[in-house]
């Protein structure tokens, strides 16, 4: 048993992931609970590596395997050097993105196998599960208005909408099928209403 608390934040790109993670950790801290925030890709030294690789336009010829390999071992690195190790002190780690983003990026946006993603992935957290997610929902619309007026896009955002859209449902999928883990909250309200209601959904842990 892990002395900690779990707690991952997923959607897609311009959702208000960072947002949401920055808001919850001040409200944790606030009442004098340790937390970690961290993130998949780029959440340890070699993960940062791999994230650059990752997220380079130049590299637009990766194949869907090699992504999916690649961000598996970021995710190994980041479960053994990071999460575990915190919430083995008792520390409450906040996470943006882990498992369920390969799942819906490369499963339902690639249309990759599905059973060798999941191998793939308990092979990387040796079995970790965390105590819930938050799935922050957007319209893609809304999400790449979001993303693309703040800055020019990486390779992953440069994808075209149609992929966006897959991720979306592989998302909403995700949270059909484990509803005791996600808990889903709609996005498109303002970033003080989105809190609140994450604060309501967590409040059983």
């Amino acid at each position: 048993m892990l002395a900690g608390k779990f707690l991952v934040f997923e959607g897609i790109d311009g959702a208000g992931k960072t947002t949401q993670m920055k808001l919850l950790a001040e409200f944790l801290e606030n009442r004098g609970l340790p937390v970690l925030c961290t993130r998949e890709p780029g959440g340890t030294r070699v993960g940062a590596r791999l994230r650059g690789l990752l997220l380079d336009p130049a590299c637009h010829d990766i194949t869907p395997r090699t992504e999916a390999f690649l961000y598996a071992a970021d995710r190994a690195q980041h479960v053994i050097e990071k999460i575990v190790p915190a919430l083995e002190r008792g520390v409450t780690v906040l996470c943006d993105r882990f498992v369920y983003s390969t799942l819906a990026y490369q499963g339902w946006g690639r249309g990759m196998d599905m059973a060798l993603l999941r191998q793939l992935n308990d092979l990387a957290t040796g079995g970790l599960v965390p105590d819930a997610v938050v799935l922050l929902d957007l319209a893609v619309a809304e999400g790449r208005r979001r993303v693309l007026g703040q800055r020019s896009p990486d390779r992953l955002e440069g994808e075209k909408l149609a992929f966006f859209q897959r991720v979306r449902e592989g998302y909403l999928e995700q949270a059909a099928i484990w509803p005791n883990v996600f808990r889903i909250i709609q996005a498109d309200q303002p970033v003080h209403d989105v809190h609140r209601q994450i604060l309501e959904a967590l409040n059983d842990l």
